[in-house]
């Protein structure tokens, strides 16, 4: 019998963890929910490429990643952006703590269930049309928070959905264009013209 597991205990208090730490919010996002998000438009743009761009994946194995995707934070907080990429020097570094957050807690699971998770927690063990989709929809879903945030009246988010615009135009896949045309729009809508 194996040892008592804190595994789940650690990823529930994802909902703990705030993302956007600098900026003011008018709807605070928890890396919970973030992540909810992820896996959601993720599994729609590996199904979108499957259906219309020849694809082959695994759609539901790439939600599941993406599910994960930020789990680590859990361990290592969300660290902002700006800070996380401020120079080359921290971006390795930093890298290099995710990797051993994202081990220790793979770690925090029986072993017998390690085959099982690996994949979902150790970004290094997906394949890298997997982890680019995760990716996109990463991308994607930081782009739409800047737009809600801009929908509110709030100018805190304006350099970022700039940054995160350019981020979007530079990824020239035909499922995130897709994406971008036929579901992006609607997050510039209110609830009346959406129903």
């Amino acid at each position: 019998m194996s040892k008592q597991s804190h595994f789940f205990a650690h990823v529930a208090r994802l909902k703990l963890i705030q993302r956007w730490p600098l900026m003011r919010n008018t709807q605070v996002e928890n890396v919970q929910e973030h992540s909810l998000q992820v896996a959601m438009i993720a599994h729609a743009l590996a199904v979108i490429k499957n259906k219309h761009f020849d694809g082959n994946l695994d759609a539901a194995q790439i939600a599941l990643q993406a599910m994960y995707h930020d789990a680590s934070e859990v361990i290592t907080g969300d660290l902002p952006t700006p800070v996380k990429y401020h120079n080359p020097e921290i971006a390795r570094e930093y890298k290099k703590i995710e990797k051993s957050a994202e081990r220790k807690l793979l770690d925090m699971l029986p072993t017998e269930l390690h085959s099982e998770f690996e994949s979902l927690l150790i970004s290094d063990q997906q394949d890298s049309e997997s982890h680019r989709l995760i990716k996109a929809a990463d991308t994607i879903c930081a782009y739409i928070k800047c737009l809600e945030e801009e929908n509110a009246g709030n100018s805190e988010f304006n350099l970022a959905k700039q940054r995160l615009t350019e981020q979007l135009e530079s990824i020239t896949s035909p499922e995130v264009t897709y994406f971008k045309k036929h579901f992006i729009p609607s997050f510039s809508l209110t609830l009346d013209e959406i129903s």
